[in-house]
């Protein structure tokens, strides 16, 4: 079983989306057992999956230990895709940390899953605090995705001067280069200077994925877009083959 976290600490920078399609290619492409937790109180990632915000406030409460995550999983329409979704406990989770005082609750949960998943991916929010840490702990790999701007690329050094500070063995990064547009100059610079870096294009199938609510690979399998996040995927699992 292998973690895999979706993180930035920008918004707006395609996070969701690119967690949402990480997963069903772990499921509909590896072919692999997959669980896409959504830790964003947004929801943002279940919403692409076709689901609403589920009713009531549990989704806090497994870190408690008071509900089973099993018991919150909603299967997807998608074989070996399952969701764990969002709710608006998720708004108290960094007090809740502190006060149970466990720094690695999420690393044990996403262990106790292992049973049932092969992949875990988690939709993390825009955060820099104790669930921030809590994932780079459970984490086999940080995948954080950049637009093509000298500000993304800020957010991608801030991202590992905390590594560096607070998690001295933290798991590998793969930055990946979001919503490029190569009509664009910055962008092409962007995309020359970076070379190596996964890039996902600007697309309006990508778009679309809000619309329809399920992943570009799953309406639009033969777009550049669908391809480019296929490239994304077979490069972790080529990164956690490593």
């Amino acid at each position: 079983m292998a973690v895999i976290a979706v993180y930035s600490v920008k918004g707006g920078v395609g996070k969701s989306t690119l967690a949402a399609a990480l997963a069903w290619s772990s499921a509909s492409v590896s072919r692999r057992r997959t669980l896409l937790w959504d830790l964003d109180v947004q929801g943002a990632a279940a919403f692409l999956l076709g689901h609403d915000r589920p009713r009531g406030q549990r989704a806090a409460s497994v870190f408690t230990r008071d509900t089973d995550p099993a018991g919150l999983v909603i299967h997807t329409r998608w074989d070996r895709l399952d969701l764990l979704p969002a709710d608006d406990s998720l708004r108290e989770v960094d007090t809740l940390f502190a006060r149970l005082g466990k720094r690695r609750r999420l690393g044990k949960l996403t262990d106790a899953l292992a049973k049932d998943y092969e992949r875990i991916v988690l939709d993390c929010p825009p955060v820099l605090n104790e669930l921030s840490n809590q994932v780079i702990r459970a984490a086999d790999l940080v995948v954080v995705p950049l637009p093509p701007s000298p500000l993304s690329r800020r957010a991608l050094e801030a991202i590992r001067d905390e590594l560096s500070r607070n998690h001295p063995k933290h798991p590998p990064i793969l930055p990946v280069l979001s919503m490029v547009d190569m009509r664009r100059r910055l962008h092409r610079e962007t995309v020359d200077e970076m070379q190596g870096w996964p890039v996902v294009p600007m697309s309006t199938h990508i778009e679309q994925m809000a619309a329809r609510r399920e992943p570009v690979g799953a309406f639009a399998p033969s777009t550049p877009a669908a391809q480019a996040m296929a490239r994304v995927w077979t490069g972790i699992e080529r990164k956690l083959c490593e």
